[in-house]
């Protein structure tokens, strides 16, 4: 009785792995390392650790937390996984990865036409992580991602702010995000009234500058003269 009891125990601890996913997770472009880590995020969440650390994912891996990190990127990037906030009851905000856009993926039916503009879309992580010189935080490609996703923000229209961003010296997510939100508000839909405004702003920013130089040219000149007539 004694041992039935111990093995009832052990069945009891158990965690339902959905058959689609390891039937399909190569048609999802994933690989066995970031299944895994799906379904440790998955464990950890069902004990009450929404928001494992990498440290924490590892330890129960066999790859290091540096080598967990970038798979968590690419898992966001993929949008396999987001990062979403809760409020607990002291009105707290917890982060929490949500497994909800991968359940999605693997049970609901895609269109192809979607299926190919998401294609389009992971090209825009690579170009960020080249003008940054660095690869991209979690809540920097889920940044990202909202834009994509939620502000309906076009591929084209990213990059476009990003490379405003890089013209202005002021390489931040919160200003691109404050690009984006200015040409939204000004209804900018295309890459080449996009060029118009950041040129048009640009122009704005120039010319201030240009006539405080002029100034400053006009009275250190008459400074000069004024100590020639003097002497």
């Amino acid at each position: 009785m004694a041992k039935y009891q111990s093995f009832q125990n052990i069945m009891d601890n158990q965690m339902v792995v959905p058959t689609k996913l390891l039937e399909s997770f190569h048609q999802l472009k994933l690989n066995e390392t970031e299944v895994v880590v799906l379904l440790q995020i998955h464990r950890f969440r069902t004990e009450g650790n929404g928001f494992p650390t990498p440290e924490q994912l590892a330890a129960h891996l066999s790859i290091t937390a540096q080598e967990c990190s970038r798979v968590l990127r690419s898992l966001i990037q993929k949008r396999m996984l987001t990062i979403e906030q809760n409020q607990n009851e002291a009105r707290v905000l917890n982060e929490y990865y949500s497994l909800e856009p991968l359940w999605e993926k693997l049970f609901a039916v895609t269109p192809k036409s979607q299926t190919n503009d998401r294609s389009y879309d992971e090209n825009i992580f690579p170009l960020f992580e080249q003008e940054f010189g660095r690869p991209l935080s979690p809540f920097e490609i889920e940044t990202i991602n909202i834009w994509l996703d939620e502000e309906e923000q076009s591929p084209a229209l990213i990059k476009a702010a990003l490379r405003e961003a890089v013209l202005m010296s002021k390489l931040n997510f919160k200003y691109i995000d404050r690009i984006l939100r200015e040409w939204k508000r000004k209804g900018v839909k295309t890459v080449e009234q996009a060029r118009e405004q950041g040129k048009q702003f640009r122009q704005g920013q120039q010319a201030p500058k240009t006539q405080k130089q002029e100034n400053k040219k006009r009275d250190i000149s008459l400074y000069y003269n004024w100590l020639e007539e003097d002497s």
